[in-house]
């Protein structure tokens, strides 16, 4: 395979601190892992449609077995997407689970009814049709732990570089396949114990040859590098975090790379080929969940519980202890960051959703000067997808099926608001003129053509 540099920069021009995610050729034509191809929630080449309903722009909408929130990849002519699917068998001796949530917005633990095996799945299906190539099941067993009403047994996203696709079930294990379904080699990384029974999320980071996958829980924490071929592991660090939901974000510096995980109570950076805390810092609030971004020589990381942070760092100039020094390049002080979404990075300017609020912000990336602050979407409920961006428009998609198309840029503009009949919590995928939405029961395509 022959390894390409994905970069981004204020001009999307070259740099010498950039972005190391997927790093194989082709793909920023698609979208290979949770934020896209350079892992900042763009897609470089996409332009999709601004409008859409029901009966106007749905090339194909197909129902999706079991549910989940894990965000569709794409890569050729497929879509991947992960799913958990109840069976009618039930566990001998597991934690009992939520009963169904009457609607998305439903709340709190709610453990009701005695927990049923589920089957936990890989799809693939035809980007023209939607029809399904292949399906495997990878796993049959009953969650982990009971978790909320709202959260979902399939959060994590897969990652593909091309040659292999790495599904991810936390607690139900690490999964490598071939591009046709043949299963490669599995991984037991052993059994969260989350924050409430809040459920697990963090999505796999692959670059290279390797795959890195952060364990944060109530229990032994952990960040781990697995090799891509084999699932062996290359090195594990032990973390002193509790239950955190980032995915970890692979950067390069004079072309050595680093691992940087946002968490509650570090935000650190590890070196990529021997796992070697690089450096740290405190900042963050409590219930660590958005990933950070990237871009230009300084990442993003940003939290939104029980207050409010946003840093942005100078990673190449970060050693030790950074807490307080001028590797920290600036800090937000306004309030409205989010607690699940992750931040858009496009163009000069970093989006942020507040809390889970339908309510954006935006800023200049490089000095953190306010465009606009707090302005509300209107016509849209609770949003937990992440908000992604292309064509200098950004997409909004909230719980209740309702999306908003805004203008890129200094000036807050909506350009679009649309609705579908299904309820979302999985952020959208954008390829070409496509954009991939799933829904609580249906994956959609939407495209003008």
């Amino acid at each position: 395979m022959r390894q390409t540099l994905i970069v981004i920069g204020w001009a999307c021009g070259l740099a010498a601190n950039s972005i190391a995610q997927v790093s194989s050729a082709g793909a920023e034509a698609y979208w290979p892992q949770w934020r896209g191809p350079v892992a900042t929630g763009v897609a470089p080449h996409g332009d999709p449609p601004t409008e859409w309903s029901e009966t106007k722009n749905v090339r194909w909408k197909v129902a999706i077995p079991g549910r989940g929130h894990a965000t569709p990849i794409v890569w050729g002519e497929r879509v991947y997407i992960q799913t958990a699917v109840p069976t009618d068998r039930l566990a001998e001796s597991q934690p009992t689970e939520p009963a169904p949530a009457s609607s998305p917005a439903a709340s709190g633990p709610a453990a009701t009814e005695p927990a049923r095996i589920h089957k936990y799945m890989l799809l693939a299906l035809d980007r023209r049709t939607g029809k399904t190539v292949w399906e495997q099941t990878l796993c049959e067993a009953a969650p982990s732990e009971a978790s909320r009403a709202e959260a979902s047994q399939a959060s994590n996203s897969p990652v593909t570089d091309g040659e292999c696709i790495i599904a991810y079930f936390g607690s139900r294990g690490v999964y490598c396949l071939d591009m046709d379904g043949k299963l490669v080699w599995k991984k037991d990384l052993g059994q969260m114990k989350t924050r409430r029974g809040f459920g697990e999320g963090s999505s796999p980071a692959l670059y290279r040859d390797a795959v890195i996958i952060t364990w944060d829980n109530e229990g032994p924490s952990f960040i781990v590098a697995l090799d891509k071929k084999t699932g062996a592991e290359r090195w594990r660090m032990a973390r002193e975090e509790p239950t955190s939901w980032a995915t970890p974000l692979v950067v390069t510096t004079d072309g050595k790379a680093q691992v940087i995980t946002s968490a509650t109570k570090r935000i650190r950076s590890y070196d990529f080929q021997t796992g070697k805390l690089l450096w740290e810092c405190t900042g963050l609030t409590e219930n660590a969940i958005p990933t950070p971004v990237s871009a230009n020589g300084l990442v993003y990381c940003t939290s939104g519980f029980r207050g409010s942070a946003l840093l942005a760092i100078r990673y190449a100039d970060a050693q030790g202890d950074i807490t307080g020094t001028p590797a920290i390049a600036w800090t937000y002080d306004g309030k409205g960051t989010p607690y699940v979404p992750s931040p858009l990075l496009l163009g000069h300017e970093l989006y942020f959703l507040q809390e889970n609020r339908a309510v954006l912000s935006c800023l200049d990336a490089k000095s953190g000067r306010a465009h606009y602050a707090l302005e509300r979407l209107e016509g849209l409920g609770d949003v937990f997808s992440s908000p992604v961006g292309a064509s200098g428009r950004v997409y909004v998609v909230a719980r209740d099926g309702k999306m908003a198309v805004v203008q890129a840029g200094a000036e807050f503009k909506i350009l679009a608001t649309n609705s579908l009949d299904d309820s979302f919590s999985a952020s959208p995928a954008i390829v070409g003129r496509e954009i991939y939405l799933r829904g609580y029961e249906h994956l959609y395509c939407i495209a003008a053509d």
